[in-house]
């Protein structure tokens, strides 16, 4: 009679259904995962939320008082009979045509900073002459320079050029101070490319302008949304060249109008603020839309 060994396997008669353990839900890895994670960081990201929704939260709501209603209600309460007149009084004192305005140099500084550091950020990757490596060099040279400490010689250059008082003379120097770190950032970008994918192409009759616009190009949309993102929010927000390059008032910008708005208004705070949610409602459109290509784009580039 011959042995036989009875070893315990899967679903075998012996074993029961009921013995085995419950499969783990993904939620309770979840809360798992976050029990492991540190309780300080945590309370300290609610502290900084709250920091940062607060006067967010009171620049909308007071931008809904009337100007003796600010004085008297709760700042943090929700006033009983919100009313659109602050708007309204913003948009009879021309706001549109200062949109117009920074849009205008929003769009024209953003894409020559664009087109131009994604020419240099290629031929620095791809370039073999040392001459590249030292431009390199100067582009993380700049951001060392303070804007301020060139103010004086952008105003004589724009003097020279005679490009005083227009929009042009905003555009060029927002674009000359936005590109080195766009290039640093396209260059990171740029590296993470494999080199057999241009040897490929390469191998194939391709020359470097069909690898920039076929490969280069179509690989780095993340890191031109990025860049796109970040350089528009700067040239949105800027106020310092509109200040001493420009002179009439139709060539203002809208950090310039609501700088002379608050002038204007300056007890009337629920007009100022309603100002400052329509200037900054834009461009917060723009970064909500590409908030995620935009840190995903900034970790990439800085974290290697």
């Amino acid at each position: 009679m011959s042995v036989l060994s009875h070893a315990p396997s899967t679903g075998s008669p012996g074993t029961s259904p009921q013995d085995e353990p419950p499969p783990a839900h993904p939620w309770r890895n979840s809360l798992g995962s976050l029990r492991r994670a540190n309780p300080l960081g945590a309370v300290g990201g609610l502290l900084w939320l709250v920091i940062v929704l607060v006067p967010v939260y009171w620049v909308l709501v007071t931008s809904l008082r009337t100007r003796e209603g600010f004085f008297d209600a709760n700042p943090l309460s929700v006033p009983s009979h919100p009313t659109l007149d602050n708007y309204r009084q913003v948009l009879d004192n021309g706001f549109t045509h200062y949109l117009l305005n920074s849009t205008l140099v929003t769009v024209g500084a953003t894409l020559l900073t664009v087109v131009v550091s994604f020419l240099a950020a290629y031929a620095i990757v791809r370039g073999t002459s040392r001459a590249l490596r030292w431009a390199f060099s100067v582009f993380l040279l700049g951001l060392a320079i303070p804007l301020q400490a060139t103010i004086i010689p952008v105003y004589y250059l724009i003097a020279k050029a005679q490009m005083y008082d227009t929009l042009g003379a905003i555009v060029l120097p927002s674009a000359a101070f936005a590109i080195p770190l766009t290039v640093i950032i396209l260059v990171n970008f740029l590296r993470d490319i494999p080199d057999e994918l241009y040897e490929s192409m390469r191998a194939d009759g391709a020359g470097h302008w069909r690898m920039l616009w076929s490969l280069a190009l179509p690989l780095s949309r993340p890191a031109l949304i990025t860049v796109v993102i970040y350089d528009a929010l700067n040239v949105w927000n800027g106020f310092l060249f509109p200040l001493i390059l420009t002179q009439s008032p139709d060539k203002r910008t809208l950090p310039l109008f609501v700088w002379s708005f608050q002038g204007e208004f300056t007890i009337n705070v629920p007009a100022i603020l309603a100002a400052v949610v329509l200037s900054t409602l834009p461009i917060l459109v723009l970064y909500v839309l590409g908030r995620r290509q935009l840190i995903g784009g900034l970790t990439a580039g800085f974290g290697k």
